[in-house]
């Protein structure tokens, strides 16, 4: 059985780290070098950098503080935010970054998943899927949240996965921040769709909320960010949790 995988969550805003809740209401939570340093040190399993106001800025992903990250730190490290091209990508991974994540430009260009795998290998490619329930339907948001599409959560992540996407990174947008765990449903129905990992984002608040997001939300991954950011939770703490509920992790 593969390792269930533990990912501190870099979400940065004028080149702070920050967190919201319901991607709103932001405040700071540090240096991301800094923090990045920390996460490998006490044993996170990878990284996740977002850059979560490049799309809607519409400028590129700060190259200089994944530059400086990837310096830092010894574990897989996945890049998102303001990502539209193979150009992007290229300058990405030669800056230190292992895996790119992308989110709206996948939507607006579908094809540029196929692309960056056939550029790249799929398992550099992590799409990213903010949802929503409306109307008890899952709904794809694009732009950090804020831009409503007419795509279904289910039917657009099996495309994503037929299209060559390596993993798939689903943030509830109703439980993010909220800290009253995971969408185990949605992510038990994901993985049941798709034959690529899930991550799970949006919800931790304790340390059952992460069994429950691997036992009932059969998540092959769980990312959080101010449960780290803020100390309420230590890796090496949760891992062991983890173990002792026969939940296969590294120490």
């Amino acid at each position: 059985m593969l390792a269930k995988r533990i990912i501190p969550c870099l979400d940065i805003k004028n080149g702070r780290t920050v967190k919201g809740v319901n991607f709103v209401d932001l405040r700071d939570a540090g240096n991301p070098v800094e923090l990045a340093e920390i996460y490998s040190r006490e044993g996170a399993d990878e990284l996740v950098f977002l850059d979560i106001s490049a799309t809607e800025e519409r400028r590129k992903t700060l190259v200089n503080m994944v530059r400086s990250v990837a310096e830092k730190i010894n574990i897989p490290f996945t890049v998102g935010g303001g990502i539209s091209s193979v150009e992007d990508v290229d300058i990405l991974l030669n800056n230190g970054a292992d895996k790119v994540s992308i989110n709206s430009s996948a939507v607006k260009n579908p094809q540029l998943i196929n692309d960056l795998a056939q550029k790249f290998g799929s398992q550099c490619v992590v799409v990213a899927i903010d949802a929503k329930q409306i109307d008890g339907q899952w709904i794809v948001h694009l732009v950090g949240g804020k831009v409503p599409t007419k795509l279904n959560l289910f039917d657009w992540a099996v495309e994503v996965a037929e299209r060559g996407a390596g993993e798939i990174l689903f943030t509830s947008m109703d439980n993010d921040g909220t800290k009253n765990g995971f969408a185990n449903e949605a992510l038990a129905k994901l993985s049941e769709l798709v034959n690529i990992p899930i991550i799970a984002s949006g919800g931790a608040g304790n340390i059952q909320h992460f069994v429950d997001s691997f036992k009932k939300g059969k998540a092959d991954a769980a990312l959080a960010a101010s449960v780290f950011h803020f100390k309420e939770i230590e890796i090496k703490a949760l891992k062991q949790e983890l173990r002792n509920n026969n939940i296969e992790v590294r120490l």
